[in-house]
């Protein structure tokens, strides 16, 4: 299986092709033509209200200096973008926000991907009650 993303020679990070700066100098829709069938639709589509307003907010993070704190948002559908690169969100995964640091190899991917929404279950021993043949404890 080949992946979209390589480390070249010198070990730079190119997907299809195209490094890191190109990326983030193109437009969106110059971005989404690279990006997976699913990804793209939802770009060409037109991104919703709620997606909009996260991509502005992140590109006025770019320009403020408060980068020490996370965009939080509830957008688990959101495509990640070349912009978004180097940004750390607060990604709410039905209980409470968790940071994701976005690195270069999450683009083309969804911010969801990245918070798991379901934990794993550890079951302890199981007490008395709990099947019916516990009821009957000996009594020696």
């Amino acid at each position: 299986m080949s992946s979209d993303y390589r480390t070249g020679r010198d070990g730079e990070f190119t997907y299809r092709g195209h490094t890191l700066d190109e990326l983030q100098e193109m437009s969106v829709e110059e971005v989404a033509e690279l990006l997976p069938a699913r990804q793209r639709r939802t770009i060409t589509r037109g991104l919703g209200s709620e997606h909009r307003k996260l991509l502005e907010k992140a590109r006025q993070r770019d320009a403020e200096a408060t980068a020490s704190e996370p965009i939080r948002t509830h957008l688990r559908d959101m495509p990640v973008l070349p912009e978004f690169v180097g940004k750390t969100f607060a990604v709410y995964n039905g209980q409470s926000f968790e940071r994701v640091e976005v690195e270069p190899e999450m683009i083309g991917h969804y911010l969801g991907e990245f918070q798991l929404t379901r934990t794993s279950v550890e079951h302890g021993q199981a007490g008395i009650g709990a099947t019916r043949s516990s009821k009957f404890v000996p009594l020696k």
